[in-house]
């Protein structure tokens, strides 16, 4: 094949059925309105030869009931077929009068007494006079010496009522077919005004049309929506469109997982699905920014947001839970190693002293030194896991008292604190205390006196968690905004953003029917309480006569309160 020689897709395009959905809905739409111009004109014609026919009988019967007066029966009886005669001169004004063809009076043998041609006079009607004779009116389309004719006959009576003979009207068929082809052009020019309204709107709705379609084909059309069914249900990123009402168009799967909903979510709006919240409120838009962290659940997701042009707007969904856990160990570790750094050089400090003491021969102080050292790290782990008995929360505030001794903070746990070893979602606490303990240390490292008290107790099947600190406090306006999303007064660090634990700690709590709210603690700074109902398990039998007078004690004080 020439470069120059179009190629037989070219050709097809060219000559062929066209592919766009503009020329083909166009094409589609000026047939169908053609269509319909040449069927509703043919309707109309067709009915129309008919209905002139039948109007020029119903004239001609109405002038020769005119004519057919009981003064024209009597002319009839009273004198001769003449052409001079009383009935010519009647029948002759009658027919002038109303622009008929022929006005004829016959007697009861079918003998003319007028006619057009005064020659017929005398003479036998050419037609069959007997149905207007015997009393009948007549009304027909026939033929006689005056040519093709509509016609109406009437008998004619005298004043006694007697049929004396009939009168005969006839009214040009020429005139009749001329008045016909007299509608056509017109009736045509309607049509051809109807069919170019029509082509005017089918071109402006295929116009309107090929904007809102780009210009696409069908094969397009319908391989651009298989491409992104494909494509949607296999990224592994949300996305969720959404109409101008704000009615869910469409999720994939990753949005449904993401988001915990169904496919019979789509249709439904928003609002209903999702119910209030700051996930809602960022996919309908009425909280603006990029990347906004969202808490869905126990998964924390970064959406995005963007307008369509027809009101509505597609969000995407990234799920950034295990970042942020990745996050929160990387700032754990990161605490532990400047923890360890600390020890080290402490330490390394304390070698120092206990060396000193032994080369002074001070022997006996060396011990106490040691026993005091050793005996500070012991009590603490002691005390912890005395009053909590399930290894997990145990083994996390072994680990924060450490920190923040390390930082400088007295970490105390309160003597009310008794929590057995029968916790439904150990991590799940782990989580709320871990968190809370973290913002605690933060906020009191900077007061004059830090420290930090935890108090953790069982009250039947329902975990109470309250810690309190010494650091500034959460003013009152502002204790139902530190549990939203994002919201921080820290500096975000450098894997990701802040803004996330209290809302997490708010999710789980609720997830578990429970509940958190801060207020002011004894020292000045914040306190939370956390209550988590049924967090316990159900005591076996025994167990509280096994753990000894402290445990049922405090088993019995929570039944009180």
């Amino acid at each position: 094949m020439s470069a120059g020689a179009p190629s037989d897709a070219a050709v097809r395009r060219r000559f062929g059925r066209p592919r766009r959905v503009f020329s083909q809905v166009l094409l589609t739409q000026l047939a169908v309105a053609t269509g319909v111009t040449v069927l509703a004109t043919g309707l109309f014609l067709a009915p129309l030869s008919a209905q002139l026919d039948n109007e020029a009988m119903h004239r001609a019967l109405a002038i020769a009931e005119t004519a057919a007066s009981p003064e024209v029966a009597g002319a009839l009886v009273g004198s001769r077929p003449v052409r001079e005669g009383p009935v010519q001169a009647e029948a002759e004004r009658i027919r002038r009068a109303t622009g008929a063809e022929y006005v004829v009076v016959m007697d009861r043998r079918g003998v003319r007494w007028s006619h057009t041609d005064t020659a017929e006079i005398g003479r036998i009607v050419s037609t069959d006079p007997r149905e207007a004779l015997a009393g009948e009116h007549v009304m027909e389309i026939d033929s006689g010496t005056l040519g093709r004719s509509a016609r109406g006959k009437v008998p004619l009576r005298d004043r006694t009522g007697a049929v004396v003979g009939a009168v005969s009207v006839g009214i040009a068929y020429d005139s009749v077919h001329e008045r016909l082809l007299a509608a056509i052009p017109g009736l045509l020019a309607y049509a051809g005004g109807a069919l170019a309204a029509g082509a005017l709107a089918a071109y402006l709705i295929s116009r309107r049309l090929q904007r809102q379609t780009h210009d696409l084909a069908f094969s397009d059309i319908s391989a651009l929506l298989a491409e992104r069914e494909a494509m949607l249900h296999s990224l592994r990123e949300g996305v969720v469109a959404l109409d101008a009402d704000g009615r869910i168009r469409l999720m994939n799967d990753e949005a449904q997982r993401l988001l915990g909903l169904g496919p019979e979510a789509s249709g439904l709006p928003l609002d209903r699905v999702l119910g209030a919240g700051r996930t809602t409120d960022v996919l309908a838009g009425r909280v603006a920014g990029e990347d906004l962290l969202t808490v869905r659940g126990s998964r924390v997701l970064v959406a995005n947001r963007m307008p369509t042009e027809d009101g509505g707007a597609v969000a995407t969904l990234r799920d950034r839970t295990e970042l942020e856990r990745l996050g929160r160990e990387l700032d754990a570790t990161r605490g532990l190693i400047d923890a360890l750094r600390a020890q080290d050089h402490e330490h390394a400090n304390r070698l120092h002293t206990l060396l000193g003491l032994l080369e002074l021969e001070m022997h006996e102080e060396a011990v106490e030194f040691v026993t005091e050292v050793v005996g500070v790290h012991r009590a603490t782990a002691e005390q912890i896991t005395d009053r909590v008995h399930d290894p997990l929360p145990a083994a996390l505030l072994v680990g924060k008292a450490t920190v923040a001794a390390e930082r400088g903070v007295a970490l105390r746990l309160s003597p009310d604190s008794l929590l057995p070893d029968r916790l439904a979602d150990p991590q799940g606490l782990v989580t709320i205390v871990g968190n809370l303990v973290d913002n605690a240390l933060d906020a009191a490292a900077g007061s004059a006196d830090p420290r930090i008290e935890v108090e953790l107790r069982a009250e039947g099947r329902t975990v109470v968690l309250r810690i309190s600190d010494s650091g500034p406090g959460v003013p009152v306006d502002r204790r139902e905004l530190v549990f939203s999303e994002g919201w921080s007064t820290k500096k975000p660090p450098a894997h990701g953003r802040r803004g996330l634990g209290l809302a997490l700690v708010r999710r789980l709590a609720e997830r578990q029917g429970g509940s958190v709210r801060v207020g002011a603690s004894a020292e000045g700074g914040a306190e939370f309480t956390v209550v988590l109902p049924e967090a316990l398990s159900e005591a076996a039998p025994g167990e509280l006569a096994q753990a000894g007078p402290s445990a049922a004690g405090h088993a019995a004080a929570g039944e009180a309160r």
